[in-house]
């Protein structure tokens, strides 16, 4: 009999509770690794990129740090903008512009 070897993240990903929490928490971290890239290819500070937006720098530093939960996609759209990207959804039929 062979024994399966079980990590730890696996055991608790059978937590149908914890891995909702993790899919959630990990949803926010990607998002926000994203826009503190975008910020950074840009150069943009926190303030100058609420500006140029129309939210406040506390939102933009909520956003950042991952703590800000269910962003609007209209602020994201915005934010990538701002940093000089533009989004599309795209098939193997077309190409959308998001926000345009």
């Amino acid at each position: 009999m062979v024994k399966k070897i079980t990590t730890t993240f696996d055991k608790w990903m059978a937590d149908p509770e914890v891995k909702e929490h993790f899919d959630k928490d990990y949803k926010n971290f990607v998002l926000s690794e994203l826009i503190l890239a975008l910020m950074e290819n840009d150069g943009k500070s926190v303030r100058e990129l609420a500006k140029e937006v129309g939210l406040s720098p506390t939102v933009i530093q909520k956003i950042k740090s991952g703590e800000q939960e269910d962003m609007k996609i209209k602020n994201f759209v915005n934010i990538a903008h701002a940093c000089g990207y533009h989004l599309f959804l795209v098939n193997e039929r077309e190409k959308i512009a998001v926000g345009e």
